[in-house]
């Protein structure tokens, strides 16, 4: 009889789509492979049975402290659980191991539990609600001082009944989303502040390919600003397995801004400059759209009219995942996901050097667009800045 100690990974989502559902699966299976491979080679399977994922390892039981540190960040995952599996059909079997199984979850402390039955086998003869009865008065029996406690027990012991049938106790939540990568690519403006990674984040969490850019003034920025990003790049990628970045060199944009523009008007030009670059990056990159770390009000330059005026400047659509949300909201991702303490770190990024004292919120897409039109080397320094633009 099989007895092995396993992880079962549960998919919420995802098991939604119908067309598509196995392009979802079938992503979300490389993704657990690519992450579990170097631990040891083929002899760690991933399996899909009926809704759910097997990890398993061929030579015996799984390793689960070398597995779920991997596993916990992946998109998509909505849970995970280390399981006992066993390939036992008889109820009186599953009553038996069942008891077994769960003794090693009590203390002398007395506990109150109940079953749970998942019948993902629906060819299986005995009804869910038989099986959890059966089981748990088999544990009553066999393990003294446990009481039944249907609404709010102290444990609860799930039985799994599919190809095969899986026992656990605890689960773990996941980070939940779509598998990355699932839902095309896009272009992240990527400061060193809290909010665009907290973007980034989020929008990748919806299965989007990210492809980071900053834009780097130096020596108005020193280097260390550049290796925040590259740090807070490190950071994501513990959610998205690998993330590309771009370095711009927008010292000459910013310079010849700042010395032909308006001051009130300089936040938002240059923000339009930065979209006009990140634009050309995406065509590079095959991406469908730009993410930026806006939140409406937040400050002058993300009033709603400061992002019409900024957003006729792109070639792709734009998203904002933070754009409902408050700074405090923000902070507790940033917390959650471990950016918030590299963003906090005091090495200012570009838009904070060079932000007006005075930022205009209301400006007019025409307007603005009119003193860009005036501006004759602008479009030649952001070709040069997108032509020069390098990966790290």
């Amino acid at each position: 009889m099989l007895l092995k100690k396993i992880i079962l990974v549960k998919y919420g989502e995802i098991a939604l789509r119908k067309g598509n559902r196995a392009l979802y699966e079938k992503r979300l299976m490389d993704t657990l492979r690519k992450r579990l491979y170097d631990i040891a080679g083929d002899a760690i399977h991933v399996l899909r049975e009926q809704g759910r994922f097997v990890i398993e390892d061929v030579r015996g039981d799984i390793d689960e402290k070398a597995v779920i540190p991997r596993i916990r960040n992946i998109f998509g995952v909505t849970a995970f659980c280390l399981c006992l599996k066993t390939d036992a059909r008889e109820l009186a079997d599953i009553q038996n191991i069942a008891a077994e199984f769960f003794r090693g979850f009590l203390t002398d402390a007395p506990h109150t539990f109940k079953v749970e039955t998942k019948r993902g086998d629906k060819n299986y003869p005995v009804p869910s609600r038989e099986v959890s009865a059966a089981v748990g008065g088999y544990i009553l029996e066999r393990l003294p001082g446990l009481k039944v406690d249907v609404h709010r027990p102290d444990r609860v012991l799930w039985v799994e009944v599919r190809t095969y049938v899986y026992l656990y106790v605890h689960s773990e939540p996941g980070e939940g989303g779509l598998p990355y990568g699932s839902s095309g690519k896009a272009v992240l403006l990527l400061s060193g502040g809290i909010d665009s990674p907290v973007a980034g984040y989020l929008t990748a969490k919806r299965g989007v390919e990210i492809v980071a850019v900053y834009f780097h003034s130096p020596p108005y920025t020193p280097e260390r600003a550049a290796e925040k990003v590259k740090d807070l790049t490190a950071r994501l990628c513990a959610y998205t397995g690998a993330l590309k970045l771009y370095v711009v060199p927008f010292t000459d944009v910013q310079l010849y801004l700042y010395e032909n523009v308006q001051h009130s008007k300089l936040t938002i030009l240059l923000k339009r400059s930065m979209l006009k670059i990140a634009s050309v990056i995406a065509e590079k990159e095959n991406a469908h759209c730009l993410i930026t770390g806006d939140s409406i009000g937040q400050v002058a330059s993300q009033t709603i009219l400061s992002m019409e005026a900024v957003d006729s400047a792109a070639k792709f659509p734009v998203l904002r995942p933070l754009c409902a949300m408050d700074k405090q909201q923000i902070i507790e991702i940033a917390k959650k996901i471990g950016t918030y303490e590299i963003s906090v770190l005091p090495f200012e990024d570009c838009c904070t050097l060079f932000v007006a004292e005075h930022p205009e919120s209301k400006p007019k897409v025409s307007v603005i667009e009119g003193i860009e039109k005036r501006l004759s080397e602008l479009t030649r320094l952001w070709e040069e800045a997108a032509g020069k633009a390098c990966e790290r």
